[in-house]
């Protein structure tokens, strides 16, 4: 399966989700700069933006809920098990929205480490010989609502008050 490249940089990439979504609290766990973040934290001194480094979070940072959490240059430098953990503690604990930019080549990470935590495969850049790849959880549209769990199917208003099971 031949996957296409983005023609956009991973920066411009993150600047869109970060104009897109706006957060006003901001949660990045990297062990660089990100241009693109501290692009968004110029143009936004309203949004509080928390920086942790790379492994698990510690304490007030795992206390608290975010916006919107991106990890970048940070799971390249954990084990699979460490990193899974801090992945899935993010995304269940603090933040709603998470953007996840990682080099698979150079980390025991694979896709389908990605796809077991819901998350998606937004885009793919390449930079020489590098190839980072965006993923992206949104629990608000990770899943469409299946057409049968309405009202419809499941209640009958007009029987409310008539019957006593």
């Amino acid at each position: 399966m031949t996957e296409t490249l983005s023609s956009r940089t991973p920066q411009q990439a993150l600047a869109a989700l970060l104009d897109h979504y706006t957060p006003s609290r901001l949660l990045v766990v990297s062990a660089s700069e990100m241009p693109a973040v501290q692009a968004f934290k110029t143009a936004h001194p309203e949004c509080e933006l928390t920086q942790a480094p790379t492994g698990s979070l510690q304490g007030s940072v795992s206390n608290q809920r975010y916006d919107l959490a991106i990890l970048a240059d940070c799971l390249e430098h954990l084990p699979l098990r460490e990193g899974q953990q801090l992945l899935g503690g993010i995304r269940n604990l603090n933040a709603s929205r998470l953007a996840v930019l990682v080099d698979l080549a150079a980390s025991q990470w694979q896709s389908k480490d990605f796809y077991a935590l819901a998350m998606q495969q937004s885009e793919r850049f390449q930079r020489d010989q590098q190839i980072l790849t965006l993923f992206t959880y949104d629990l608000h549209d990770y899943k469409q609502v299946p057409d049968w769990l309405n009202a419809r199917f499941w209640a009958h208003p007009e029987r409310f008050g008539k019957y006593w099971w």
